[in-house]
Order: structure tokens, then C-alpha cells, then sequence
């Protein structure tokens, strides 16, 4: 199944999920009248919210480009988790308010086991769902998804933690165990409001990606020609589950046109066999000059003016810069 496809398959699972456990979670506390309950309730609210809104937004990511979107669509998907970080966030900070007010307007809390057993289920359920959700976003490179799935394993464990409140409260009746075990758990969803919001606005500002430019980095390391005497400016940009690739890489002067196409289809290949379809690569070839010559490995060439002296390894920091690796003044 093509990758948007599924995507959009699995979230709406999560949506239909988020309705589902929603409707349960309302029940829980609309037996209870658990402020704990109410807590993981509300947060539900979001995840059907988040949940629609993030369907929509994997809909779009999956539109061709066009004249009006020529790198396609794909960026929208930051757009979704920034508005699901944002409910998140509401949600964390009502959820604050109302545990603070019922602090000092206690009521009994009834029906306490079958609430448990409701929240229980919803939390396995939840964990199960953003574990598949999770992976799925890892797989194809989907912020939207990676968010969700996320959120709701983050969702699985404040639940266990609002069921331990809660059997706090029946084994030692002290009702203030409730609003506090909401408090503690309103920051936990906050935090996870933070981190969505952390990497959409990165997403959004085109970010460097420093664990992809790592991961990049080595795989040219690793499989290294003696033409490929220097990369420069590498930049990635991240549209969606796709990866916009462009750097500068000198190869020697002499290589016709042909020639220095075949050294780039090979990095194109090398790129392709570790990301598949999921990078769109662009290069700018440089030729070397007669400084480069002693970092150029090559062993045949025949208009070599200075010996081979060492093998510049790459690096994140060299191969980001505009300047060809050792001699600054040099464009």
C-alpha cells in the first residue's frame, strides 16, 4: 500500500479510536465524579479533535504537487501537530484550573472500581493504537503521526497514573489524592504539548535536521569515492514525509559532463537504497582547482600538481559550511 495511503488508514484509526474511548472515559466519570477522570476525559476531547484535524492535514500532505505548491503539500503536517500541541496545552491548563477548584470543593467519589476497570481498558486500547501510530509515522517519515501516536502513549501513562490515584483514594478514602494525581498528570500532558510544539515550529522554520544530517553524513563517509574530493553546503528541508537533499560535491575538472553525472547518479543510488522514495536530491557540481590537490585521493590522475597530503573526513559542521573543506578563502 503506498505510503499517504496508509497513513491515512492508520489515522483513522486513531480518530475512530479517540471517538470510541471518549465515550467511555465521559462514562467514567459521569459514574464517579472523579476529577481524575474528568482529567483524562477532557484530554480525550483533544484526541478526537487533534484526530480529525490530523486526518485532513494527511489528506492534504498526499495531494501531487502543483504550480501553486511545487514542493508539494507535505508541510501542512506541521501545521496539524502545532494545532494538536496547542489543544494539548489548553486542555493541560483546564485540566489545572478545575483540579485546583475541586481541592477545596471535595466531593465523594462513587462507583470508584467500575471507573478503574473503564480507565484501565481505555489505556491499554490508547497504548496499543499510538504504539501502531508511532511506528507507522517513524516509517514513513510523518511528523503528523509520530505526534499522535506520542500523544497517546504519553496518554496511556497519566491514565495509569490517574487509575493509581484512584486506588489511592478507595484504599485510604482521602479525596484529595484525586485532585492532586490530576495536577501531577496536567504537567506531563503540558510537557507533551511542549515537545509537539518544539518540533512542528522546527519543521515549520526549516530547522536543521541534526540527526538526519548525522545519519547523511556517515552513509557518504561509509561509502566514499576517490572522486568525491569535497562536499560542501548540504542542506535538508523536510515537506512532509519527504526530504528536499542539496549540496555542493567537487569532483576533478577534467570529468566531461557525462562523466561527473555518472559520480552523481552514484550518491543519487546510495541515497535512494537508504531512504527509498522519501528524498529528492539536488547537487551542484564544483571542479577542483590546484589546491584541492592535496585532499584528493585520486591515484590515476595525470594533471596532478601536488601530492595527496590527507583524506578530509566529513562532518556535520564541514559539509553544512559554504567553504571547500581547509581553505576558507576559497568559494
Amino acid at each position: 500500500m503506498d505510503g499517504a495511503l496508509a497513513n491515512i488508514k492508520v489515522q483513522k484509526i486513531v480518530l475512530a479510536t479517540g471517538i470510541i474511548l471518549f465515550g467511555i472515559k465521559i462514562t467514567a466519570w459521569y459514574l464517579t465524579d472523579s476529577v481524575a477522570i474528568y482529567t483524562d476525559a477532557l484530554e480525550s476531547i483533544v484526541n478526537v479533535f487533534s484526530g480529525a484535524f490530523g486526518l485532513y492535514s494527511l489528506y492534504l500532505a498526499s495531494v501531487p504537487r502543483d504550480e501553486n505548491h511545487p514542493y508539494g503539500h507535505g508541510k501542512v503536517e506541521f501545521i496539524s501537530a502545532a494545532v494538536e500541541g496547542t489543544l494539548i496545552g489548553v486542555a493541560g491548563l483546564l485540566i489545572i484550573i478545575e483540579a485546583i477548584d475541586s481541592l477545596f470543593h471535595q466531593s465523594k467519589i462513587s462507583n470508584i472500581d467500575i471507573g478503574i476497570w473503564l480507565i484501565i481498558f481505555s489505556a491499554i486500547v490508547n497504548f496499543l493504537v499510538g504504539w501502531r501510530t508511532r511506528n507507522q509515522g517513524r516509517k514513513t517519515n510523518s511528523l503528523a503521526l509520530i505526534a499522535s501516536g506520542n500523544h497517546l502513549m504519553t496518554d496511556t501513562f497519566s491514565t495509569f497514573g490517574v487509575v493509581l490515584g484512584l486506588t489511592i483514594v478507595k484504599l485510604t478514602g482521602l479525596l484529595w489524592v484525586d485532585a492532586v494525581t490530576a495536577i501531577v498528570f496536567a504537567f506531563v500532558i503540558l510537557r507533551t504539548a511542549y515537545k509537539i510544539l518544539r518540533a512542528s515550529v522546527a519543521g515549520i522554520m526549516d530547522e536543521a535536521d541534526t540527526e538526519v544530517l548525522k545519519k547523511l553524513v556517515k552513509l557518504f563517509n561509509s561509502h566514499r569515492k576517490a572522486p568525491w574530493i569535497d562536499m560542501h553546503n548540504l542542506r535538508v528541508i523536510r515537506y512532509g514525509k519527504v526530504l528536499h537533499l542539496d549540496f555542493h560535491i567537487t569532483l576533478p575538472w577534467y570529468l566531461n559532463v557525462e562523466e561527473a553525472h555518472d559520480q552523481v547518479d552514484e550518491i543519487d543510488a546510495l541515497v535512494k537504497a537508504e531512504y527509498g522514495d522519501k528524498v529528492e536530491m539536488f547537487v551542484h557540481t564544483d571542479p577542483c582547482r590546484e589546491f584541492s590537490c592535496p585532499l584528493c585521493p585520486v591515484s590515476n590522475c595525470k594533471v596532478r600538481k601536488h601530492a595527496f597530503n590527507e583524506l578530509v573526513e566529513w562532518n556535520v559542521k564541514n559539509v553544512s559550511t559554504n567553504e571547500r573543506h581547509g581553505f576558507k578563502s576559497e568559494k
